[in-house]
């Protein structure tokens, strides 16, 4: 993400132009941890001292062994209710449809807006046999198209291709988009037909993966068209740069198919790569020329140590840019305007919260990234993020402070 939160852009013709919203009753816009008055004390303690666990790197590297080692002994009952009064309670909106609708109703109230997400994903080597998991996880997209339609003004949700097509055909794909002649036969209007129940049959790809494509196709394009009926945007994520080749055309397929007369899909550009900027640009072209709306989640960027260990292991150049600072120029360059523009913001449920609230007090269109589901179903998804963003949460620690300041405050009565 950008900083440790991120700015999504829409990008659309016709799109509304001309100064953000201004801020309610005068409000003036300021990152000083004022608005954590809007918290409770239970809030506060929490988020304190899950920030404080997470900037330990060798607490979040052992993870997943020190979960399973509770888990055994304390038994899934107590180890589900601490987890839900600490990390669980800090990251994710919760596991049943009315639990989800109560940490809405508390976006809502603090004027901030839902971004539902299935922590669902896959990497290559994690494959499935058949095409049963992924159908069980159309399921539970066209579940999350249903949670977040009442989600209030401009509904979005959260969609990874690798939920719903496998990660080793998305590694296939992106390899043949390298070949020479690969993005002629692999290209959006291919796909696009594809979806509209024309056959797939690429020479570059097997009987079964051809088989596995299209499947995957009706599936990526069944939940979008649910989410344009029920009026959700649908914002898809990137993931290793092995794989994002093959999830830009996908994406880029679905803008073709829905993205006629609003930005109802979204495609996302990680800053933290040198070739952000040429992809975006190209992309923003192709869109021009097909005459669809384009839409953008401009984000920071999450695997940057996967990437740049990847980039070592495998002998090829690190695909990040070398500085913090050099990313914040590349997200420059882009030309987003700081004083108007179809642009809105997020960050992750828990996360930066100083500004979160600041922007959405203010009027502007803040959205929360927000996981959701059973503890043991949650929690490995979440350890993945925290080890792949170890540098983001060592960095937190403006946010403790602001917390810890908070809670002087009310300990010492000051007003």
């Amino acid at each position: 993400m950008l900083g440790r939160g991120g700015r999504w852009l829409q990008r659309a013709r016709g799109a509304a132009s001309g100064p953000p919203p201004p801020a309610p009753h005068g409000a003036q816009l300021s990152f000083d941890g004022a608005v954590f008055r809007l918290k409770s004390g239970w809030e506060l303690v929490r988020g304190l001292l899950v920030f404080q666990l997470c900037a330990l790197p060798g607490l979040v590297r052992r993870a997943p062994t020190l979960l399973s080692v509770s888990r055994r002994l304390l038994g899934c009952r107590l180890w589900g209710s601490l987890l839900r009064t600490s990390f669980y309670g800090q990251f994710v909106a919760g596991q049943t449809p009315p639990e989800v609708g109560v940490t809405v109703q508390r976006l809502h109230a603090l004027g901030l807006r839902p971004l539902l997400a299935v922590p669902i994903e896959e990497d290559v080597g994690q494959d499935k046999e058949g095409e049963s998991w992924y159908e069980g996880n159309r399921g539970a997209m066209l579940g999350c198209v249903g949670l977040s339609a009442p989600g209030g003004p401009q509904p979005m949700m959260q969609l990874k291709v690798t939920a719903l097509m496998s990660a080793g055909l998305c590694r296939t794909v992106s390899l043949q988009l390298e070949e020479p002649g690969g993005r002629s036969e692999l290209s959006t209007d291919r796909l696009v037909a594809v979806m509209g129940g024309e056959e797939a049959n690429f020479s570059g790809l097997s009987p079964t993966e051809n088989r596995h494509l299209q499947a995957s196709l009706l599936r990526l394009d069944g939940v979008t068209q649910r989410a344009v009926e029920a009026g959700v945007r649908v914002l898809v994520d990137a993931e290793y740069t092995y794989v994002n080749p093959a999830l830009t055309l996908v994406t880029l397929a679905l803008m073709g198919r829905w993205n006629r007369t609003q930005p109802w899909v979204w495609n996302t550009y990680q800053c933290y790569l040198q070739d952000c900027l040429v992809r975006l640009r190209a992309d923003v072209a192709l869109a021009e020329r097909r005459g669809f709306c384009f839409g953008v989640k401009l984000v920071r960027g999450a695997y940057l140590e996967q990437e740049r260990r990847l980039a070592r292991e495998r002998g090829y150049p690190d695909p990040l840019h070398p500085t913090w600072e050099a990313t914040n120029h590349r997200m420059e360059e882009l030309g987003i305007a700081k004083d108007g523009g179809a642009v809105c913001f997020g960050q992750l449920l828990g996360m930066c919260d100083h500004v979160s609230l600041a922007l959405g007090q203010a009027g502007y269109a803040t959205y929360k990234s927000i996981p959701y589901g059973a503890v043991a179903d949650v929690l490995p998804y979440l350890v993945r993020r925290a080890q792949e963003n170890q540098s983001v949460l060592q960095g937190t620690r403006k946010e403790r402070d602001l917390l810890r300041r908070e809670l002087w405050r009310r300990l010492l009565r000051h007003p």
